[in-house]
């Protein structure tokens, strides 16, 4: 296939050879090219197993940073690639599938972004990682749903911010602080989805079963979480608790990990309807075993971040880090 054609799909639709064992060739090559392979907790099980390292989005591209390989292979959404790339300028990059993008990056555009400063003149702009580059760019300091509390903490009280693009996450770190942030309207599609209803009709099925709700999620449902925070939040939770059973509100990929770390306990993710599909991320799920096995392959596509945006972008990545 020409590489225009690849160019055009934004991944590579090459067969494999027949028979081939895609695991064992995506582990041979990462050993042969100095590759490691990174998954979000949101990917597909297969995935994951197939990863070097796991984890969410940040914790991802400060182990990229840290590692030797050469190669980057991200295997989440388009921005965490384009932060991986920012904390480890000098690798080579590769995403699986570069139509992997993500709704609430896609709120916030950096035009929009540039217009609003403007209106609000003298305040300081907080964004959650999950931004492009170019938004990042016109950040003062970058956090995660993890560590939003403490870095807005970390701000005089007094200070104007303009936090986004995560309205409910900046609901939840408002309600939290007693802060009066500005709050850009933005939300990830999958946690938007989750209803109060469906938590509600599990809670009342499984009575003895803890709620688990990510700070993505509206208000109401974490209204009605016993915990509310971060996958890895919930994570330590879940291996620490000595409950039994959990009701997940969050991309149901993280149950791989979950049921792999705790195989004696049931999780429950909170479906769209009664008896209805799980509320996946169509774009973490892109990310598919060929994929990844023809981006090595080929060493394509290639993640860039424009140069003239690379610099600005990565400050407020490394003072939010300088707060860790």
């Amino acid at each position: 296939m020409a590489r225009q054609e690849w160019t055009t799909k934004g991944f590579i639709d090459e067969p494999a050879p027949a028979g081939c064992d895609l695991k064992a060739e995506i582990r041979r090559m990462c050993e042969e090219k100095k590759a490691v392979v990174m998954a979000h907790y949101y990917t597909r099980a297969e995935v994951q197993d197939v990863a070097d390292f796991i984890g969410d989005s940040l914790a991802l591209a400060r182990k990229a940073a840290q590692t030797d390989a050469r190669i980057i292979v991200m295997c989440g959404v388009h921005f965490m690639a384009e932060t991986c790339k920012l904390l480890c300028p000098g690798k080579l990059v590769l995403a699986p599938d570069l139509n992997a993008g993500c709704s609430l990056a896609d709120s916030c555009r950096a035009d929009d972004l540039r217009r609003y400063k403007e209106e609000h003149p003298g305040h300081t702009v907080v964004s959650y990682v999950n931004t492009t580059a170019a938004v990042k760019a016109l950040t003062d300091i970058v956090v995660t749903s993890g560590n939003a509390k403490k870095v807005i903490d970390s701000l005089p009280e007094d200070e104007p911010i303009i936090f986004g693009p995560d309205r409910n996450l900046g609901a939840y770190i408002n309600s939290v602080t007693g802060r009066r942030m500005l709050l850009w309207p933005g939300a990830c599609h999958v946690h938007e989805r989750f209803a109060e209803a469906e938590v509600e009709r599990l809670r009342q099925a499984h009575p003895g079963a803890k709620v688990l709700a990510h700070l993505e999620c509206r208000a109401g449902v974490l209204a009605k979480a016993d915990v509310a925070g971060s996958t890895a939040v919930m994570l330590k939770y879940v291996k620490e608790s000595d409950d039994k059973e959990f009701i997940v509100a969050t991309e149901p990929g993280i149950l791989h990990e979950m049921r792999k770390a705790c195989p004696q306990k049931t999780f429950l993710p909170v479906p769209l309807t009664d008896g209805g599909a799980c509320n996946e991320c169509e774009y973490m799920k892109m990310n598919t075993l060929l994929k990844v096995y023809n981006t090595l392959k080929h060493e394509w596509p290639q993640v860039e971040v424009d140069p003239a945006i690379a610099p600005l972008a990565v400050k407020p990545i490394e003072r939010m880090l300088s707060l860790s």
